[in-house]
């Protein structure tokens, strides 16, 4: 029996789709281990979201090279999709692409028996992807068992057609491609009748879901746009909201575009849907979202966020901004920090921009220079801490939902920890193991920084 070590880098699409592929390797009959520990095979997830992310990527790559010089070392994703040349790299023995995953198994068996046969060659390229810049099916994979205790990520759709003049992730991860509504139903039933009662939608591009079935079906114009901003996805919501012992549904990031008055008060009507959203943003100045080629202003995106303030009570809103994009003036970012403050974010991811090779931004004139980005960021991540806090103290008083997860040491003392519906993490002090139980508690004030206490 081979051992294998897995390693994920990047998003919650990559997470879902290395839960897939550990249980088709467990299927398969090989032993998984630590990634620390040696082994026969090492795995990596890559992502290519950042420049950073390359680093990481390669860093696992050799890392485990370096772990054991005789295991066979294989790349897989975003990463592998966007390099050319990645079997150059010593390191690596096979790469696999992109909606290529679901073949691993049969990949890798004969790449074993190739290189047992003296036959694996790493200078012709052992490199195997699909051409994503076309339309391909979506890839189907069925996931029974998650490394999560009590959430589960299930993957909806893949792909994005935005283009955003900063992103690599088109290329990474080609068009848009919807999971057929049927296949995500069983999927999430036989999760929920695994025990978790929590599911996190997730996918590329989530708005868009539903897209591609429009053109299949030969709509366009009003009809197509409707589709996009709320029926399919819509509908498949409310699908999973009757699938019993499934008490939570969690949506991955959203486009604000697909917020309207609709969509938010049905939404709201949806018991199992939590009341935390991930409106990516990017920027709060107009003038750079435009050359970001995001297609919405500052103004509509606050209008949506009200919106969405007006159907829940106290909604945890989170969002994404890029610091230092080309041309960003110290007037632009002023703009933008000033429309953060305007919002009031529960939390904010905060990214300094990276520069990608292929990609419109990576030819524009005017590029920040790195330690502009840092002093920018370092003043958004300390507003970020404080409007994280005021959301946290904004609940205080108020009676939570909460999933438990696992205990935790703090202070000397063993608490239970676990998470509200608005994704706030919560924390009380343990008396018997509630792993994976749903209860209703009053929020008392702070145990640390980012977890509430409840009683």
């Amino acid at each position: 029996m081979k051992s294998v070590a897995l390693h994920n880098l990047g998003c919650k699409v990559n997470a879902y789709e290395l839960d897939v592929m550990r249980q088709m390797l467990e299927e398969g009959g090989y032993r998984i281990v630590p990634f620390e520990e040696a082994a026969d095979i090492y795995i990596v997830n890559t992502c290519t979201v950042t420049n950073i992310a390359d680093r990481k990527s390669r860093q696992m790559l050799h890392r485990a090279k370096k772990q054991n010089p005789d295991a066979v070392v294989v790349a897989v994703g975003c990463y592998v999709q966007t390099r050319e040349d990645i079997c150059r790299d010593s390191s690596i023995d096979l790469a696999i692409g992109n909606n290529k995953k679901k073949e691993l198994l049969p990949i890798l068996e004969a790449y074993l028996q190739e290189r047992e046969a003296g036959m694996a060659d790493q200078t012709m390229g052992n490199r195997i992807i699909s051409d994503l810049s076309r339309p391909v099916p979506y890839e189907e994979m069925q996931l029974r068992d998650t490394s999560g205790h009590t959430r589960a990520f299930l993957k909806i759709q893949d792909g994005c057609n935005q283009f955003c003049s900063y992103c690599i992730i088109p290329f990474a991860r080609g068009r848009v491609r919807s999971r057929r509504p049927e296949d995500v139903y069983r999927e999430a039933e036989a999760l929920a009748d695994a025990g978790y009662q929590e599911i996190v939608l997730t996918g590329i591009h989530i708005s868009s879901y539903g897209m591609d079935f429009i053109k299949e079906q030969g709509a366009a114009g009003d009809l197509r746009q409707e589709a996009y901003r709320q029926g399919y996805l819509l509908r498949l919501i409310r699908d999973l909201s009757g699938i019993r012992g499934l008490a939570r549904i969690r949506l991955g990031s959203l486009e604000p575009r697909i917020i309207t008055e609709e969509f938010a008060e049905s939404l709201a009507g949806i018991r199992e849907v939590c009341p935390h959203f991930h409106l990516s943003l990017q920027s709060g100045c107009d003038a750079t979202l435009k050359r970001m080629n995001r297609h919405y202003l500052a103004s509509e995106y606050y209008e949506k966020v009200k919106l969405l303030r007006t159907f829940f009570d106290l909604p945890a809103i989170t969002t994404d901004v890029i610091v230092g994009f080309p041309g960003e003036s110290e007037a632009e970012f002023a703009e933008t920090e000033r429309f953060l403050e305007q919002v009031g974010f529960y939390e904010m991811h905060v990214f300094k921009y990276s520069r990608r090779q292929g990609t419109a931004a990576a030819a524009m004139p005017d590029q920040v220079p790195d330690e502009v980005k840092v002093r920018r960021s370092e003043r958004l991540l300390e507003l970020e801490r404080r409007q994280s806090r005021r959301y946290r103290e904004s609940l205080i008083g108020k009676e939570a939902e909460i999933l438990w997860e696992e205990p935790e040491d703090a202070d000397g003392r063993t608490y239970m920890t676990g998470y509200t519906r608005e994704y706030v993490r919560a924390a009380l002090l343990m008396q018997e193991p509630l792993s994976n139980r749903l209860q209703k508690r009053k929020i008392t004030g702070f145990l640390q920084e980012n977890t509430v206490l409840v009683q």
